[in-house]
């Protein structure tokens, strides 16, 4: 985690903001309803990816933005988290945090979000599971955006035996944290839509494909699209094999 922390140092970071948000890429989003496993799936992928273009670039990312966010502002991830999950301070919170001098407004915790997102993006191979992170990255060209549904209960069941849940506290979660995870987007989004179908180049059935299977299909649909941007850019005679992998 050190090692992370360190690749990630202030001039660095700040250099990689300066670039365009159109310029960051390869990237892969994967937004997801609760109980849809995205982190397995961000895991396989990775693999097959690195294993198909022969490198180790591609990597996935998830809590280490709350992490190096949290660095960035000097608070805990607890703050971070606080915005994450859609937890509005209290006035008497606000008040102690104030006097301490330890007050980070919601706006500046979004900034920061945004920046530590499109900086890691900025170098590229990323595989970014949640976070907000397709509403962020809207911009960017050489991007896969995912989304991952399933059944109500289907996710209900799945989350019953992965989290040892009764089937009320697991219907409770799954409802709150797909509200949190919709509220979050809509946080990232200048405009608010009426529906978010429109920010995803593919939505999956969970409950009708394995991980390995939806790894896979993947992989053959990321080349696919960055064919399709490559063929709507200037950058047709870019070497492919060194944009994929």
């Amino acid at each position: 985690m050190e090692k992370f922390f360190n690749y990630f140092d202030h001039r660095y970071r700040q250099n990689l903001k300066m670039g365009k948000a159109t310029e960051c890429g390869p990237l892969i989003t994967i937004s997801r309803q609760t109980g849809c496993d995205a982190v397995a799936l961000a895991k396989k992928l990775a693999q097959n990816l690195n294993r198909k273009y022969s490198t180790n670039k591609w990597h996935w990312i998830d809590k280490e933005i709350l992490l190096a966010a949290a660095k960035e502002l000097g608070t805990g991830t607890h703050r971070v988290e606080q915005y994450i999950k859609g937890k509005e301070l209290s006035g008497f919170s606000e008040m102690i945090m104030a006097i301490s001098g330890d007050f980070v407004s919601d706006l500046k915790v979004k900034k920061t979000i945004s920046d530590v997102v499109l900086s890691m993006c900025k170098e590229g191979y990323v595989i970014l599971v949640g976070r907000g992170g397709v509403a962020i990255t809207g911009n960017v060209k050489k991007a896969l955006h995912v989304r991952l549904v399933a059944p109500f209960y289907w996710r209900v069941d799945n989350m019953m035996k992965k989290r040892n849940m009764d089937i009320e506290t697991a219907e409770e979660f799954v409802v709150d944290t797909d509200e949190k995870r919709y509220n979050l987007i809509l946080n990232f989004l200048e405009k608010k839509p009426l529906n978010l179908d429109y920010l995803f180049d593919i939505t999956i059935n969970r409950n009708s494909f394995s991980i390995d299977q939806i790894a896979k299909m993947l992989s053959h649909i990321y080349e696919d699209r960055i064919h399709a941007v490559m063929d709507q850019s200037a950058e047709k005679n870019e070497d492919l094999q060194s944009t994929y992998g």
